[in-house]
C-alpha cells in the first residue's frame, strides 16, 4: 500500500469503540465515538492557514484532510467532540515517509508536526512531539472496511506511558437506495 492509498481509504465515517488505560489515574475508559474523515481540497483556506503557520508551499502536500469526532465516554458525562485538520507532506526522497500538520493535536490541543512512516506491511505510524507528553499512534487495514489503532501518550521524555488505548474502527457504509 502507498501513502496516498492509505489516506484515501481512510476518507469516510468511521464507527470507533475505543478502550483506554490511563495509567496514571489506574482508570480503564470506554469510548465509543463516530469519526468523520473528509478530503480537502489544497485550495481549502483552513489548508493554506495551516501551510502558512509552517511556512509550507502548498504544493508540497498531498491528500489534506479534516477529521472531525463525536462521542460518549463512560468515565465522562459530557459529550466529546472536536475537529482538526491535518495536512501530509511526503518526504521527496522517501514517499512513505513524511510529516503530518495538525491545527490542533492529539495529546495538547496545540498546532502539531507529526512524523510518519507506512511500513511495508501498511502500518501507518505517527510519532508526535508536544510541550508536555509525546504521542505515538499506529493504524492499519484489516480490510478497507475495518482498521484498527493503537495509541500511547507517553511523558515528555518518552520514559513513562500514562495512556495507552486500543480502537476498532467500522466503516459506515451506506444502504443501497431503491
Amino acid at each position: 500500500m502507498k501513502i496516498t492509498e492509505f489516506f484515501e481509504q481512510s476518507i469516510g465515517q468511521w464507527r470507533s469503540q475505543r478502550s483506554g488505560h490511563h495509567l496514571a489515574f489506574a482508570h480503564f475508559e470506554e469510548v465509543l465515538s463516530t469519526i468523520d474523515i473528509e478530503a480537502l481540497n489544497v485550495e481549502e483556506p483552513e489548508v493554506l492557514e495551516i501551510c502558512k503557520l509552517y511556512d509550507i508551499d502548498p504544493a508540497s502536500i498531498t491528500h489534506p484532510f479534516r477529521m472531525t469526532w463525536e462521542g460518549e465516554s463512560d468515565w465522562d458525562d459530557k459529550p466529546l467532540s472536536g475537529s482538526t485538520v491535518l495536512v501530509p507532506i511526503p518526504d521527496p526522497e522517501n514517499p512513505s515517509r513524511g510529516k503530518l500538520l495538525r491545527d490542533k493535536g492529539y495529546a495538547e490541543t496545540i498546532p502539531a508536526v507529526s512524523k510518519y512512516h507506512l511500513s511495508d506491511d501498511g502500518i501507518f505510524t505517527l510519532l508526535t512531539e508536544y510541550d508536555h507528553a509525546a504521542a505515538e499512534e499506529r493504524i492499519w487495514f484489516a480490510n478497507p472496511n475495518l482498521r484498527f489503532r493503537v495509541a500511547m501518550i507517553k511523558t515528555s521524555d518518552g520514559k513513562g506511558v500514562t495512556t495507552a488505548s486500543f480502537s476498532s474502527e467500522i466503516r459506515s457504509l451506506s444502504s443501497p437506495t431503491s
